[in-house]
């Protein structure tokens, strides 16, 4: 462990967050290499097993059924904590806050670390009530190319899985993604606006990629921890390539090119993609492009956004599940 004090660091002391597909476990196992710094991957537990509660109180009182939800939600084993040692962390907890931060002080412990944090995605849409119950964390939110997510998401969702849960994707996959991505990352942005750059801060997946050292650095300048050379490499001897296996999967480096919309995505699909996300696109610093739209991939773009306009903005119950 790094000589750096973090007596008055408060765990969870950091999210990544991002619209799924974007990069968020690349980063996530690069800041878990960091001899300080273990970050937790999708336990999606702080916001689920409490949600009743935060809807109706910044910071609710702890009690026996609010553990129990804890503990039994079906991804808190991502956790790694001994139940007997997470029940214990509840002792003298008066708020939930108090015991979610206790464990991830467990976490850090038991694997020699400060500092602890959490990757979940979908807490891009989340920041507010995370703000609420940890006023010191910090949210990194990873931003990739929507229509590379889209291709990523092509080969992954389905009918009971991330965008697949929207009644539009059986009609228009590709136009599903494109709301999706856009839905997700203007609301971290929005909110991480709100947050002020002490707060949050935008990584770009693609310079991540490109120059991991380069970005990490700055990213561990906003977490006011030291750069460490292990982040960049936490792949080595981890690593495991095998035919068909994910990058994910086979803990590959940065891999540049892993998607590329401009030989994966036709022409149309591009234009519909950028009607309907384009704006977002520019000012993501993706470019400002325009494409000819035909009788038939300007339908699409119509119906893609009355679906929006009539039910894609009632979607908070749509998306309950995990990605």
């Amino acid at each position: 462990m790094s000589n750096t004090d973090f007596r008055n660091r408060t765990n969870p002391c950091v999210f990544v967050v991002g619209c799924p597909r974007s990069g968020t476990t690349l980063l996530q196992r690069m800041l878990d290499a960091h001899p300080d710094l273990t970050v937790a991957n999708d336990t999606h537990f702080i916001t689920r097993a409490a949600e009743h509660r935060l809807n109706r109180h910044a910071d609710p009182e702890l009690d026996g059924d609010l553990v129990n939800s804890v503990l039994s939600y079906h991804r808190f084993h991502r956790m790694g904590l001994d139940p007997t040692e997470a029940r214990a962390a509840a002792r003298d907890a008066g708020t939930y806050a108090q015991f979610v931060s206790r464990l991830y002080n467990l976490r850090a412990t038991k694997v020699g670390k400060a500092l602890s944090g959490e990757k979940t995605p979908d807490y891009c849409r989340k920041m507010p009530a995370l703000h609420r119950l940890f006023p010191g964390a910090q949210f990194l939110h990873i931003i990739r190319d929507g229509r590379d997510v889209a291709l990523s998401t092509l080969s992954w969702a389905s009918k009971g899985k991330g965008p697949g849960r929207w009644d539009l994707w059986q009609e228009d996959p590709l136009g599903c993604c494109a709301l999706w991505w856009r839905w997700q990352v203007e609301a971290a942005r929005s909110d991480g606006a709100a947050l002020g750059e002490s707060k949050y801060l935008e990584v770009n997946y693609e310079k991540l990629v490109a120059e991991p050292e380069r970005e990490l650095s700055r990213i561990c300048a906003f977490l006011s921890i030291p750069y460490d050379a292990r982040m960049p490499r936490f792949h080595e001897g981890k690593t495991r390539e095998k035919r068909g296996r994910s990058a994910k999967s086979a803990w590959l480096g940065p891999v540049k090119g892993l998607r590329d919309w401009r030989t994966g995505m036709s022409g149309e699909d591009a234009a519909v993609f950028w009607a309907i996300a384009g704006q977002l696109l520019d000012m993501t610093g993706y470019g400002n492009e325009s494409y000819p739209l035909d009788h038939e991939s300007s339908d699409r773009v119509f119906r893609c956004l009355a679906w929006w306009s009539d039910r894609g903005r009632n979607v908070k119950g749509v998306i309950r599940k995990d990605n």
